[in-house]
């Protein structure tokens, strides 16, 4: 699984993913820095990318347009690097399962 993250995350996390998400990427280092939700959706579909996202925008698009792409939406309080970060790695099973296994659309993810 290779994640899409959004631009409202930190693309200094994408170094960190690589081993348990290789081929992960953040919207600017693909060139999509000023891109639409939309243009993103298509991007993340066409190129087989889960998209991690702080915002309800991405959840929403999987509602009306299905999946995939799916969605990872972080909820969190406290939206420092290190939390998105831990959020990723440690339910990546979670995730896995979820998403996968499960083959849902998208998942909500809150810190634990």
């Amino acid at each position: 699984m290779k994640l899409l993250l959004d631009e409202n995350l930190s693309r200094r996390l994408v170094p960190f993913l690589l081993t348990a998400y290789p081929e992960s990427t953040q919207v600017v280092l693909v060139g999509l820095e000023a891109a639409s939700d939309v243009q993103i959706w298509e991007y993340a579909k066409s190129n087989d990318f889960v998209i991690v996202t702080q915002d309800a925008d991405f959840e929403e698009l999987s509602l009306i347009k299905g999946h995939p792409p799916n969605v990872i939406w972080i909820k969190t309080t406290h939206p420092s690097r290190s939390a998105i970060l831990k959020i990723l790695l440690d339910q990546q099973p979670l995730i896995h399962d979820v998403l996968i296994n499960q083959n849902q659309g998208c998942i909500e993810m809150t810190q634990t």
